[in-house]
Formats: structure tokens, C-alpha cells, sequence
């Protein structure tokens, strides 16, 4: 444990009404072990599951619970409250809490005090399964993560009401992570570590022509490439992004090369080379039709249609072989794998000649291809580091963050 990893950070936590509201005890605890300072706010509901007693004899403050507490509004005020932190943190995250902070709503002291903050917040979502997976709870993830708030978990198991499946709030040291991550990205920003670095960037499907007006593809987003490419950028690199077709919005303050096809896209990554950095998140159409048509296919009343397919230049591999100076300082791959995930993965670094793989799963039980989360694991020679299941934001966060970890031991070493 680093004493000083958060030391003199202050935290304000609310507290949600759930029986995961226990864990805050000990989520207290760590988070005090590491220097920070930490008030909370407790639900009505949280109370019925830990009394204020408790969470003050381990935060060492008063607990706040009522918004029309007088005497604390002259003290202090909900809006002082809620902007005296630099991280606001919801444990846990209820699906009501959550829905009436995707509405604006500011009803009591924990919602009040979310509505007027201006700080960052990390929440940690617990519930039931399929309230989880309810239409309803879905569009309010959607909508807080679009409002700039990040979240750590929720995990899968077992849960209090008998059921399996996602919902189990993240384990207390899991959020101290989360905690620790958002204040080590906050200074790398501060700092741009990367500053006087050039990063290139692939992101997006390509869509390769079979006539005017179909094309073979596949799910991608493109969201985690652009995510990465601005993450690159907070930090001080210049950064080229070559994007394949995509909805997701150019991120700002990165040089984004608009692609189709797949020679298209290795001969815009050519075109920004020399980089120190290559990032290859783009799911590249691995064939094209040999001779797509200049006109709309017809059907002409046979049973079936048969294309001659070639195989699409490998943009990875192509970059991590060129040779000399020409070659990128370091190229990271990714997978996106449905079985056998670290495996394939580790059998991709090698034959590529990469020198990290991020391995996506994909499967279809994580519910993730094309969505807003990313389940990875860094490959690299020195083996396989699992991470959490996070937003594609807090991802990518985190990747240009060891990133500029890698480059800053590599100066140390010279």
C-alpha cells in the first residue's frame, strides 16, 4: 500500500440504499488508509442498511443526510458540500438513484448535492440483475456516461436475492482503483507526458465494396480508437487518427484522416509515418472482393452469389516489420477474440511482431461488441495483465496512461 497514493485528496462519498452499502465501510477504510479525506453523504434508504454512526466513526466527519438541515446549510451548504471534493463517488449506485441522476432530479441531499457539483464522478452501480438489464436502467447508463460520469463495475455472481448475472457492486478495492486511476490520469494530463511525441491511431471498421452499394464489414464502433486517440492527445501527443466509417464524433485536438477501405486505411498510416506510438484498434476487413462491379448486382434467379474474396493488407504486422528507424517505438495491436481470449492473443503478438496486444472479449455473454464498456487484457512479453471491465473511455484513460509510464521508464533507462 502507497500512504500517500491519495494523500490529502478529498472524496465525497454518497452512500446509496442498497445491501451493498456495507462494502462502504471498508471502501472507507482503504481509501483513509491512502491519505484521502473522506465525508459522506448517506440516502435515506442507506441508512436502513448502515447507521451514520458507523460511517462516521471511519470517515472521522459528520454525516450528511438531510437536505433541510438548517444548521448545516449555514455552515456549509449543499452547493459547498459538493464542490469542497475532488471526486464524488456514488456506493452504491442504485438503479433509482441512478435514474433520478440521469434526470436531473435534486430531491434530497444526495441528488441536490450531484446536481450542483462540478467535479468529476465515479459511480458504482448494485442491483438486482434484471434491473440491470432493464430498457429503462440501459438508457440511464447511456445517458450518465454521455454526461461525462465514469463507472466501475458492476461486477457478476451471486447476489442477495438468489439470482446470477451482473449487478454485484464492485469490490472496495476495486473503487479504490478506480479512485487511484482518476487521480493518476488527472496529473499525467497535467503534466502531458507525451508532449514532444507523435501518436498514430487506427479506429473503425473498413467497408470493403462488393458494388455501388454494399460492402463486407463488421460491428465496430469505432468508439475505443477514438477514445484512445484522444486520451493520446490529453497527455501531449501529437496525434494522427485514421478513422474507418464511423458514427462516433472526431475527437478534438487529434488530425483524423477519414478512410473507407482497408488500402485506403495502411496507405494514410504510411502517409503519418515517422510516430513513436502506433495503435492499431481499427477491426480491418480481413478480405475484399477481388473485382467489386461498377453497377448494382441484379438477381438473376440463381440460388446463390459467389465472390472471389482476397485478403486485405495486415496494417499491424505491416508496421511492426518495418525495420530501423521507420519503425514505430512501440506498436500495440488489439484482438477482439470470443474464445480462448489470452490465448489467441498471445499467439497474435507473436505473429504479428507487435509489442503489446490488447485482447478484447467479445464474446457473446459480455453483451460488448459495438457497446460503450471493453473487457481487456494487456499481452505483452512479459505475460498477461487481466483489467476490470471498464467504459472505453476509462480504457483508454488507462492504456495512454501506462503508455506514458512505458516511455518514462525507457528515458530512465538511457
Amino acid at each position: 500500500m502507497d500512504k500517500s497514493s491519495l494523500e490529502a485528496k478529498r472524496i465525497l462519498l454518497i452512500i446509496g440504499g442498497g445491501i451493498a452499502a456495507y462494502k462502504c465501510l471498508e471502501l472507507i477504510r482503504r481509501l483513509r488508509e491512502r491519505g484521502a479525506g473522506v465525508r459522506a453523504i448517506m440516502t435515506g434508504a442507506a441508512r436502513e442498511f448502515v447507521t451514520p454512526l458507523s460511517v462516521s466513526s471511519l470517515t472521522g466527519e459528520k454525516v450528511f443526510t438531510d437536505l433541510f438541515d438548517l444548521t448545516d446549510e449555514a455552515e456549509m451548504g449543499h452547493i459547498e458540500l459538493s464542490r469542497d471534493a475532488d471526486l464524488l463517488v456514488v456506493a452504491p449506485a442504485t438503479a433509482d438513484l441512478m435514474a433520478r441522476m440521469a434526470g436531473g432530479l435534486a430531491n434530497d441531499l444526495a441528488t441536490t448535492a450531484l446536481l450542483a457539483t462540478d467535479k468529476p464522478v465515479l459511480i458504482a452501480p448494485a442491483m438486482n440483475v434484471r434491473m440491470w438489464e432493464h430498457a429503462a436502467t440501459q438508457r440511464n447508463i447511456t445517458t450518465l456516461k454521455r454526461d461525462g460520469i465514469s463507472f466501475v463495475g458492476p461486477n457478476e455472481g451471486d447476489m442477495a436475492c438468489g439470482e446470477f448475472g451482473p449487478g454485484r457492486m464492485a469490490e472496495p478495492m476495486e473503487i479504490v482503483a478506480a479512485v487511484e486511476a482518476h487521480f493518476g490520469e488527472a496529473a499525467f494530463a497535467a503534466g502531458q507526458p507525451l508532449k514532444g511525441l507523435k501518436a498514430l491511431v487506427t479506429s473503425g471498421p473498413t467497408h470493403e465494396p462488393i458494388d455501388p452499394v454494399r460492402y463486407i464489414a463488421n460491428r465496430s464502433s469505432g468508439k475505443q480508437g477514438h477514445a484512445i486517440a484522444a486520451a493520446l492527445a490529453a497527455l501531449g501527443a501529437e496525434t494522427v487518427l485514421v478513422a474507418g466509417p464511423s458514427t462516433t464524433p472526431d475527437p478534438a485536438g487529434v488530425s483524423v484522416h477519414h478512410v473507407e477501405t482497408a488500402n485506403e486505411m495502411l496507405a494514410a498510416c504510411e502517409a503519418a509515418l515517422p510516430a513513436d506510438i502506433a495503435i492499431c484498434a481499427a477491426a480491418v476487413a480481413d478480405w475484399r472482393v477481388e473485382a467489386s462491379a461498377d453497377q448494382k448486382m441484379k438477381k438473376n434467379g440463381e440460388d446463390g452469389l459467389h465472390l472471389k474474396l482476397k485478403q486485405n493488407p495486415d496494417i499491424l504486422a505491416t508496421l511492426s516489420s518495418l525495420k530501423g528507424k521507420k519503425r514505430p517505438r512501440l506498436v500495440v495491436g488489439f484482438a477482439a477474440e470470443t474464445e480462448k481470449v489470452i490465448a489467441h492473443a498471445t499467439d497474435k503478438l507473436k505473429r504479428k511482431g507487435c509489442d503489446w496486444i490488447v485482447a478484447n472479449d467479445v464474446s457473446p455473454a459480455t453483451g460488448i461488441m459495438g457497446g460503450d464498456d471493453n473487457l481487456v487484457h494487456i499481452i505483452s512479453a512479459q505475460g498477461a495483465e487481466d483489467w476490470p471491465r471498464a467504459s472505453k473511455r476509462e480504457v483508454a484513460g488507462r492504456l495512454a496512461h501506462r503508455i506514458a509510464d512505458h516511455f518514462k521508464k525507457g528515458k530512465s533507462a538511457t
